[in-house]
């Protein structure tokens, strides 16, 4: 196994990664190579499906970066099915309560701690290397929870006493849609809502996250001053449309 993410996480190190949203291995492999931490495979808003997951989960894993996959819920059958297949964990949606969150930890690991079932699968060498594997989930595996909910805000304090819980990472978009607002990050009630979670983090010493949505290096910088250590700088669709955009529009002041 590589260099262990969740020994990063738990150093309060700064950990850079971004979202794969198109289900292209060679564009999996030029991001990782790029100098990502981790890159999330994105499970909830794309049309990736488990096939190509693995593949991506393969390519990401061999180009340097620590694969993780952002569920498409907090399924317990689809947590057992990616890290089986060699996800280093998951990144998980809409968890509101610590009930949820204990349930997205229990999915990932083995009995006594967890309640994952065992399949020899590739993150276990296909059975060879099963043991081996037991051992790197149990210090290894990492489980993100997104915040994307007022109720996940009013509850964080709990979620993130949460054995197992490596920290969160927030969901803007949708924390302002809980909000009524969605999509307005200037709201009083949003940016109320992102200085608690700032509070609360700052209070309990938890690894905070942040998605950063546009290839922005200064929103990126501001947000490491914040303290945010998981960060997501965007994803790959949101750069290259940003990247072509800007070509385009050199071309079209030039006429």
């Amino acid at each position: 196994m590589q260099k262990s993410l969740k020994k990063t996480l738990a150093a309060g190190e700064i950990a850079l990664g971004s979202w794969i949203t198109l289900a292209h291995p060679a564009l999996a492999e030029i991001m990782a190579r790029a100098g990502f931490d981790w890159l999330a495979v994105d499970l909830e808003h794309s049309v990736i499906t488990i096939r190509e997951a693995e593949e991506l989960i393969r390519v990401i894993g061999l180009s340097g970066a620590a694969p993780l996959v952002r569920l498409s819920w907090n399924d317990h059958i689809q947590i057992k099915r990616v890290m089986d297949a060699g996800a280093h964990g998951v990144i998980v949606p809409m968890v509101n309560t610590p009930e949820e969150a204990r349930a997205a930890v229990a999915a990932v690991h083995y009995p006594p701690r967890g309640t994952r079932g065992v399949g020899l699968a590739r993150a276990a060498q296909y059975g060879v290397g099963f043991a081996a594997y037991r051992d790197w989930l149990a210090d290894n595996a990492v489980v993100i929870v997104q915040v994307e909910h007022i109720r996940a805000v009013e509850n964080l304090p709990a979620i993130l006493d949460t054995p197992g819980v490596d920290g969160f990472i927030v969901g803007p978009y949708d924390l302002s849609g809980s909000l009524g607002r969605p999509g307005d990050f200037e709201h009083p009630d949003f940016t109320a809502a992102m200085a608690r979670i700032r509070e609360v983090a700052a209070a309990k010493g938890a690894l905070a996250g942040i998605h950063v949505v546009e290839a922005d290096p200064a929103e990126l910088r501001q947000r490491l001053e914040q303290g945010y250590r998981f960060v997501a700088y965007s994803l790959d669709i949101r750069m290259l449309d940003t990247a072509s955009r800007a070509g385009v529009a050199v071309l079209k002041d030039t006429k």
